[in-house]
This record gives C-alpha cells, structure tokens and sequence, in this order.
C-alpha cells in the first residue's frame, strides 16, 4: 500500500509518501511540505497547498491519503487554517478517487513511538528508525507527514478492508 500522509497547515503543509504493508518493512518515496507566504491573501495560499498536494498525488500515484485530524487549539486562526488546508487535501484525494483517513494526532504519535502523548523529537526519531533514515526529515512538518502515512499503513489498513467488506455486504442486499 502506497500512502501519502498530510499534515496540514498554511504556511508549512507536510506531504510524505510510504511504501508497506504490516509486517512488512517501511519504504521511503518521498518527502516535503508545500511553503505559502503569509503575505499572501487566504485564497491564494489555498490554492498554492491544493496545487502542491495535486503535483504529489499525480506523481506518487498513493492508494490512500491519511491526513491529521484537526483538533481544538487555544489559537482559533491556526486551528481555522489547518481545518482549510485539511479541507483542500480531502478535495484532491475526493477527485482523484483516492481513499481517506482522519487521524487523530494521538493515535499518529501511539502508532509510531507507541505513545499517545510522544514529543516532535521522540516522533521524528521513530520516523526515521522506521524507514532506516540516518536523521529525521525537517521541519517537523515533513516528518509529521510521514508518521501520517506509516500510522495509516499499520492502522488503516485494517480499517479499509473492514470498510470494502461492509460495501460488499450492503451491495448484496
């Protein structure tokens, strides 16, 4: 299974790709974040992630895309910010045909390091441990993606054939 994960955000918007299946060793296929200038108005940084997050999806060709679920912050423009750069993620994988997941930060962080309440470093650590990375990618945001990404490979596997056999059970009826 082929996974881009996406960690969202305005200025900074991760994107990894994994390669695996459980069981099986992680594989790298790429990593990154897609930069928007604050100085730009909403719009334009909007369509600047939705540009980047197509160019990722027509060129790693994922099976899935898990992206961070958004949660409650103190600071409501950034948790605004996020949920629309999430929104655009989900808009480009709805037109690609292309299978999505919502995952909470704390399952992310308990998938990968085995902690719900893990720190960035303690994620980036595992992340690159994981896919035999001699350090972890940078900013935090690529990494983060990435953990995305292996967290749906472990979990969502699971979740997806359980999803495809429900389709099929109520198709039959």
């Amino acid at each position: 299974m082929r996974v881009l994960g996406v960690d969202p955000g305005l200025t900074r918007c991760g994107i990894g790709v994994v390669e695996g299946s459980v069981g099986r060793p992680l594989r790298l296929v790429d990593v990154g974040v897609v930069r928007t200038s604050p100085d730009l108005p909403l719009e334009q940084r909007l369509l600047a992630i939705e540009r980047g997050i197509e160019s990722w999806v027509l060129r790693t060709r994922p099976d899935a895309v898990a992206v961070e679920r958004v949660f409650s912050q103190h600071n409501v423009r950034t948790v605004m910010g996020t949920a629309q750069a999430s929104g655009v993620a989900l808009v480009v994988a709805a037109r690609h045909g292309i299978r999505v997941a919502l995952h909470t930060p704390s399952e992310v962080k308990a998938a990968v390091t085995g902690h719900g309440r893990a720190d960035k470093d303690q994620v980036g650590a595992m992340v690159a441990r994981l896919l035999r990375l001699d350090a972890a990618p940078k900013p935090a945001d690529a990494a983060d993606s990435l953990a995305l990404a292996i967290c749906h490979v472990w979990r969502g596997a699971a979740h997806d054939r359980l999803a495809a056999a429900a389709a099929r059970a109520g198709g039959a009826s």
